[in-house]
């Protein structure tokens, strides 16, 4: 058995597509001439360097059409010691056929190697896997939102932890065990798995624990089976197991929600206080007016944290909630650059969890989540998120604090800040919410999301062409080609004073 604890690595921003699919494309005219026709591609790349490996990340569909080929069997060699899954070779105009040199070498590395026909750009097979690569993100979405609701209606049923598990284990295709905190199983559902796998989940288990930096899963392999464990709860409590035969991109986001239902489901009982008082905030997070719920409450003040970030696995929320010593947090689905986070408290709560887990599948997108904690509560910056911190508020001021915080986030991201606490008083206080969301509404709907995003930074940074750039990861030329469209659209000195100010309330 092999194990480990590390976070599971990045996956593409798709899932990848067997290459006979592309084979199978008849207008394509691809022919393979060496090496398998089942690998995965992951991207298309297209290169005429001599030497691609520097280029190459590793599972793409490299085109060429040689002309920088000099020698086939070293080109081979080092485009299967880049990891590519498979080359694409071009005739014409450089050649009239694909070198018999490149073939043999590609058939002695065991690299698949297509011949593209003259009739074919390379842009047309580029699109096609694009599209094949869409269709397959498509069909993960789908799977996973499926496994969400089967998983939500187990979690209802009389019995729910078995349910769970026969949910979970149904969607993977494999089996799911409840392992005690001493390593036995005390329930389990799904295909039956030899003694040394479940042995080797057991060992698996053993690795999360209470301690202090102690892993919230660990991964590992028993034979043919791929093997995972994931801490229930606080870590000091019971842990999930997961055996199936391979990993599929959708698999990690569908056991996460089954561990946040098993961590509910199997958490001790809490104090009949907490339960009112947890309810309370749940009611008012679905949309209950503060006055209906405000007597549930504890009297406050609290404090409403905005953040985005993470190491963009199920369980980042959890950490942070525990890090910041709460247990009343929010997943949001994760905007776009420069978008505010989520609906205002009171929306969206199911339609939230949802979301987000389609974008994990989608693409490794930072988590957004909302932490409701007591004002005596310290909140200080966390490593690899930006959070929003609002000013403390009683329970019937909570929606207005919740909109302290994303403000106070928006500035965290824009300036490139670890922590943003909201700033009370100021110009900002003396006009009326809903008309200057109507007038920011009106003043930036000629830009986009880029422009505003850009925006916001530059003016954040007093203009800063070099700064801004650092914080948005471009070209500075890039940084002043978008002012000046903004500028442009918006038919707008922004050397004047008075129409940055304005620019940057609109945009707070």
């Amino acid at each position: 058995m092999t194990t480990s604890s590390a976070p599971p690595a990045s996956t593409p921003p798709a899932p990848p597509v067997p290459l006979a699919a592309l084979l199978a494309r008849r207008d394509l005219g691809l022919r393979l001439l060496a090496g398998p026709g089942d690998v995965p591609l992951h991207w298309v790349h297209t290169s005429e360097m001599a030497d691609p490996y520097p280029y190459l990340l590793g599972g793409e569909l490299l085109m060429t059409a040689g002309v920088q080929l000099t020698d086939p069997a070293r080109y081979v060699e080092r485009v299967a010691e880049a990891g590519a899954a498979a080359l694409a070779f071009g005739v014409t105009p450089v050649y009239d056929t694909v070198p018999a040199e490149l073939v043999e070498a590609c058939a002695r590395r065991g690299l698949p190697l297509l011949e593209v026909p003259p009739r074919t750009p390379f842009t047309a097979v580029a699109r096609a896997v694009w599209r094949l690569m869409a269709e397959a993100r498509l069909h993960e979405l789908r799977r996973v939102t499926e496994a969400q609701q089967s998983l939500a209606t187990a979690a209802a049923r009389p019995a729910p932890v078995p349910a769970v598990l026969g949910a979970l284990a149904a969607r993977l295709g494999g089996r799911a065990v409840l392992l005690a905190p001493d390593g036995t199983e005390s329930a389990a559902a799904g295909r039956e798995v030899p003694p040394e796998a479940s042995r080797a989940l057991r060992e698996l288990a053993g690795v999360l624990g209470p301690r202090p930096g102690g892993p919230a899963s660990a991964s590992g392999e028993s034979g043919d089976l791929r093997l995972a464990a994931y801490a229930l709860g606080s870590g000091d409590g019971p842990a999930l197991g997961v055996a199936t035969d391979r990993r599929d991109p959708g698999d990690h986001t569908i056991t996460g929600v089954a561990v946040v239902l098993l961590s509910l489901l199997t958490a001790p009982h809490r104090g009949a206080d907490a339960a009112v008082r947890d309810g309370a905030l749940v009611r008012l997070l679905l949309g209950a007016s503060p006055a209906e719920v405000a007597a549930a409450l504890d009297p406050g003040p609290w404090t409403v944290v905005h953040a985005r970030g993470g190491d963009g696995t199920p369980f980042a929320a959890a950490d942070l909630a525990a890090s910041l010593g709460t247990a009343l947090v929010e997943p949001e689905p994760s905007p776009a650059p420069g978008k505010a986070l989520g609906k205002p408290l009171g929306e969206g709560l199911g339609e939230a969890l949802g979301e987000a887990g389609a974008a994990r599948v989608s693409g490794a997108a930072p988590a957004s989540v909302r932490l409701l904690l007591p004002a005596s509560s310290p909140v200080t910056a966390r490593p690899g998120w930006f959070l929003g911190v609002s000013a403390p508020a009683g329970a019937g001021d909570l929606p207005a604090a919740d909109r302290q915080a994303a403000r106070a986030l928006r500035r965290a991201e824009a300036t490139r800040s670890a922590l943003v606490r909201h700033r009370p008083g100021g110009l900002a206080s003396l006009v009326d919410p809903d008309e200057a969301a109507a007038h920011a509404r009106t003043l930036l709907a000629p830009l986009n999301e880029p422009l505003r995003e850009t925006l916001r930074a530059w003016l954040s940074l007093h203009g800063s062409w070099d700064r801004t750039a650092v914080a948005l990861d471009v070209h500075r030329n890039t940084v002043r080609q978008r002012i000046t469209r903004c500028a442009t659209l918006l038919d707008r000195d922004l050397d004047d004073p008075d129409v940055r100010m304005e620019l940057w309330f609109a945009l707070s």
